[in-house]
């Protein structure tokens, strides 16, 4: 199964996939799309929708899974990447590719066995899991690591369905 990852931002929305047979995950692409900081607020969304349309169409991702955001002390600031994050679950949404969220700490946990870890953390832990991962900025390493807590997340949830339907069969 292909998994895409992203960490929304207005400024800079990482993105990385991943492929996820069983427990093996393999390192497929990652990246950041920056969009220009001058223009309209609808001009910039735009940009960001057309660049993760363009990744959709480049990485035909079966599954995408979004960081959720936290609120932060500028009001203004949260509604703008509350409209970055609409755009970024939009995208992948709009072409029936279906799209879970996760928690920053959930994502932290899942990969470092802490929900409080460093930046630097998660980025050493993504390097190790995905061997080959050149992620060249925070924002596509927290991208892979979204896609990393997908993999093992969907996994479980296969496995609970599994049991499930095997307990109902009997």
């Amino acid at each position: 199964m292909r998994l895409l990852g992203l960490d929304p931002g207005l400024r800079r929305t990482g993105w990385g996939v991943i492929d996820a047979e069983g427990n093996r995950l393999r390192y497929v692409a990652c990246g950041l799309i920056a969009v220009p900081e001058k223009g309209s607020l609808a001009g910039r969304l735009a940009a960001l929708f057309r660049a993760l349309n363009e990744t959709l169409d480049r990485f035909a991702p079966d599954q995408a899974a979004v960081e959720e955001s936290f609120a932060n002390q500028n009001p203004s600031s949260t509604l703008k990447l509350g409209l970055a994050r609409g755009v970024v679950l939009l995208a992948p949404a709009e072409r029936g590719i279906p799209v879970f969220e996760y928690a920053a700490n959930l994502i932290k946990k899942s990969v470092t066995g802490s929900g409080h870890a460093e930046k630097r953390q998660v980025e050493a832990m993504v390097r190790k899991l995905l061997p080959g991962a050149a992620a060249e900025s925070a924002d596509a390493a927290d991208a892979l690591a979204c896609a990393i807590c997908h993999a093992h997340h969907a996994a479980t949830r296969r496995r609970l369905s599994a049991a499930q339907a095997e307990g109902v069969a009997r």
